[in-house]
């Protein structure tokens, strides 16, 4: 567990900034293209610098659980949330830099973060998925 910030005022905007990341990740479950593990693991920093109530209650979650004992335990991802990530970072920052950015500077800004952020999900360690029994 991360050491939970000192001042209560800190907390509170920690674990609020926790429940938004979570409610982000439940929006990802419903709708395609919007992520769920990113979320889902920014929900658990805040979570473990805010409230140990809510750490545990992430942690032992049914959904979100498993995502989160495994980011912890440094067995990554699984081929299948590395792919989701990937083709939703190239959808959104492809619709962002094609539609809304018309920036040259930014938009080569935007396709290299873009390449970063694939890059680093793809340099995680990949978690073997379990053969159903």
């Amino acid at each position: 567990m991360a050491k939970q910030a000192r001042r209560r005022s800190t907390r509170i905007i920690l674990a609020a900034l926790g429940f938004l990341s979570l409610g982000i990740a439940i929006i990802g479950i419903v709708l395609p293209g919007i992520p769920t593990t990113g979320p889902v693991l920014l929900a658990a920093y805040f979570f473990s610098r805010s409230s140990e109530r809510f750490d545990q209650w992430l942690v032992e979650h049914r959904v979100f659980g498993p995502i989160v004992r495994d980011w912890r335990a440094g067995l990554g991802f699984t081929t299948r949330a590395k792919v989701v990530s990937i083709i939703a970072i190239a959808v959104t920052f492809s619709i962002t830099v094609g539609f809304a950015i018309s920036n040259p500077p930014v938009r080569i800004g935007l396709v290299m973060l873009a390449l970063a952020i694939s890059t680093y999900i793809l340099r995680l360690p990949t978690k073997v998925s379990e053969a159903p029994a």
